[in-house]
């Protein structure tokens, strides 16, 4: 694992443009669940939600990066009002060096929070890398970050608070939601 020192989380989140994430295994439990005409169905968390909402909110641009695509992934990008959505595609490597090129970013610009194999060609080149509590081991062996939480569980809200600690703005974006007498 890839500990960092407190100094080092908070120059690494300020340096910050993009928090893309994974979506089964991350936002989802991961489980694959098929509806009566073998339609997808995911279960996504609300907190995970309102995170990504918040980033956007800081200033931060958020993405979906993911291998498998269905109309849930994208209903629930659309909800969410999303920068960027990458989805149906096995190479995440490749997809995310085109990410770059088009977004006119670099890599150590970017966190992400992946679970599984497929997620190692990013992680291992991003800013920030987070990894659900559940995450396979040799993911777990290249993040950043383990999160406390699970996939599925508000892990990616998890983040975004980390996130947003760092950069000194957690306190700012959650103000609005807090009620003074």
């Amino acid at each position: 694992m890839n500990q960092l020192t407190e100094q080092e989380m908070t120059q690494r989140a300020l340096d910050l443009e993009w928090l893309l994430t994974d979506v089964d295994g991350v936002l989802t439990d991961g489980r694959l669940v098929y509806g009566a005409r073998g339609e997808s169905l995911k279960t996504f968390n609300v907190y995970d939600g309102l995170g990504l909402k918040l980033a956007q909110r800081a200033g931060l641009k958020v993405g979906f990066l993911s291998s498998r695509s269905s109309p849930a992934l994208n209903r629930r990008a659309n909800e969410l009002g999303l920068d960027a959505v990458m989805a149906g595609s096995e190479d995440k490597g490749r997809t995310f060096e085109r990410f770059l090129s088009r977004r006119a970013t670099s890599a150590r610009r970017v966190a992400y929070v992946g679970d599984d194999l497929p997620d190692l060609a990013v992680l291992g080149r991003v800013g920030l890398a987070f990894c659900p509590a559940n995450a396979v081991p040799e993911v777990r062996a290249v993040a950043h970050v383990i999160l406390a939480r699970a996939g599925g569980e508000g892990a990616v809200r998890e983040v975004v608070e980390r996130l947003l600690g760092a950069r000194g703005q957690w306190k700012e974006m959650t103000s609005s939601f807090t009620f003074e007498s």
